[in-house]
Order: C-alpha cells, then structure tokens, then sequence
C-alpha cells in the first residue's frame, strides 16, 4: 500500500471516529431522544416542536443543530417554511446499523400523555386547515384540481395499472378523498363493494351526486378520515389515495392505518405529486406537502410493514410529475 493510500485510509478512520463522537454526544440527552421520537411520527416546524415538547425555540435551535450534525435529524423546505424529520438512513452509511438501532430503541418509548395531547392539536390544526381549504371550493374543485393536475391527464394510466393488477371484481376498494368521483364510478363499475371516506362533507355530497347519476347502488359513503374508518372496521381489499396525501396532516398515518384496514395480501395504491417547489400551490390548491419522494413513501411503507410493488411516473406539461405506487400487505 503507497503512502497517499494510507493517509487516505488514514483520514476516513478520523472521520469515521468524529461522525461516531457526533453520533454518541447527540444520543446523549434526554430532550434530543424526546425530539427524534416526535420525529418519528411526521415532520414538523421549529414552532411546532416548540409547542409539541414546550421548550424555548432558542433551546430548539441549537438541540436541533446538534442532531443535524450527527446524521439524526433533516431538514425538507416546503415553500418558506423549513420542517425536520427523521433521516431515510442508507446501508452505506458506516453508521447504519447504530442509528437504526438507536431509532429502533429511541420509538420502543412513548411520548408523554401531554406532548400526545399537544401532538394531536398540531395535527387537528392541520386537519382543519386542509378541511377549510375543500369546503370553501368543493364548487370549485375541478377547477383547483386543474391547476396541476387534472384527471383526464393521468386517468388512462391509473386503469390501465388496475388492470395490471389482475384483481378479482370480488374485492372490497375504499378510496380516500374521492373528489367529485369519477374514479369512484369507475371502481364501483368494477368491483363488488366500494367505500367512500371523506372528511369534507360537501366533497362527499359532490362523489354521491356523481354515483347516483350513474345509479349505482354498490357504494358506501363514510364522512370522515381513516381514523374513522378504523373505529367501524372497515376492511377492504385495496385503499387507493388519488392525489389525497398532499393534504393530510401526517401522511405517514396513510401506510400505518392501511396496513391496519387491509386484508392479508390487500394493496395499497397512492397517486401522488413527486416533491417539487411550487409552493403557489400550497395557497392556491390548499396543499399542506409539495409533494413526496419515493423513497421517502417507501420508507413510511417499510415502517408500516408494506412492501413495495409497481411504480409508474408521468410527467405533465406543467412542470409537476406524478407517481403512482402499490405496496403490499403481506400474508403471514
């Protein structure tokens, strides 16, 4: 081995060690465990985390800092605004198998009675704020869709995926947030029993109007959210999301409560915007995310037990690019 390959050797051995001392001073205090297990459920604003855990932003800042530097904790910019989340941890990463163990530990805690109560606030804030948006333009909302993407764009693509599936039109689909409910006839069309779950009334007024037009008798109407779907034990066999996951306040919970709703060997399909950065439509079409990475959805389906399957992208005119994506429950 030359010299130089040993100095090289030498100062990857030094940066190993100083990621490892970085490492092990972040692990080392009991409110930055605290925060990477709020991490764990979603992302969150510096404010957010300030009023979750009810500390200063001041002390935030610099906990937060500490993290970052360590490889525990990113930052993802939706618009102007910066919210930090737990990392997508890679197996190149000398450092690996530590941080997973750690993450697997820091969540075998739960948070505190009042930072869950605090938690659930932020999330209901969230909730309202998205269920404001649709109930002021459910008259409006082909034409908010539009914007950046209307269905006939990607429509043929999303049958012809269901085709590909090959699924018996004995099954039980449930979608969330049927919009004005196109998709919704087509599936009830096609298979024995659909559900409807929406939490904006006047959206689920808009997919029933559409549904008895076509008189079909088939599907059932839910208002509300997954939490919801869960209390009455809604089993189904497919949960599809079609450009609904940009709205939700914590879009994690969409893998955890499919994984709880899905028969064994169920599917769960998102449609969905890849991330992108025009935050116009935050304001415009009420979108709480600018979109989502698709390793970051198949790290949310590997925490929820949900392996990935098919994958399609399209990309529009306007610049936004759609994934489509099905993750299996498994059969044990």
């Amino acid at each position: 081995m030359t010299v130089t390959a040993i100095k090289r050797d030498d100062n990857a051995a030094l940066d190993d060690a100083e990621a490892l001392t970085h490492l092990c001073k972040a692990l080392a205090d009991t409110l930055r465990l605290e925060i990477l297990r709020l991490l764990r459920t979603s992302s969150f604003g510096v404010l957010e985390i300030c009023r979750i855990l009810d500390i200063r932003q001041s002390a935030l800042s610099h906990h937060l800092k500490i993290l970052a530097n360590a490889g525990l904790a990113t930052t993802r910019r939706e618009g102007n605004t910066i919210f930090y989340r737990r990392p997508l941890l890679h197996s190149d990463d000398p450092l690996h198998a530590l941080k997973k163990s750690a993450f697997e530990a820091i969540d075998r805690i739960p948070l505190g009675q009042e930072q869950i109560a605090r938690l659930d606030l932020v999330q209901q804030e969230r909730s309202e704020q998205s269920l404001q948006f649709f109930t002021r333009n459910a008259d409006k909302f082909r034409e908010k869709q539009g914007l950046v993407a209307e269905h006939a764009q990607y429509m043929s693509s999303l049958l012809d995926l269901l085709r590909d599936l090959e699924l018996s039109d004995q099954l039980t689909i449930m979608e969330v947030g049927p919009g004005t409910g196109e998709l919704l006839v087509r599936l009830a069309q096609q298979f024995k029993e659909v559900i409807a779950l929406d939490n904006a009334l006047e959206m689920l007024n808009l997919a029933r109007a559409t549904v008895a037009a076509e008189q079909l008798h088939n599907v059932t109407f839910i208002h509300g959210d997954t939490h919801t779907a869960l209390a009455r034990n809604a089993r189904c066999d497919l949960i599809l999301y079609d450009m609904v996951l940009h709205h939700l306040p914590a879009p994690q919970e969409a893998f955890v409560h499919a994984a709880s709703l899905l028969q064994e060997g169920g599917l769960l399909l998102i449609v969905e915007l890849c991330h992108h950065d025009q935050d116009w439509a935050r304001e415009s079409c009420g979108d709480l995310w600018l979109g989502f990475d698709h390793d970051e959805m198949n790290d949310w389906a590997a925490q929820a037990s949900l392996q990935p399957g098919q994958s399609v992208y399209l990309g529009l005119r306007n610049g936004f690019q759609i994934q489509m994506c099905v993750f299996h429950k498994p059969i044990n």
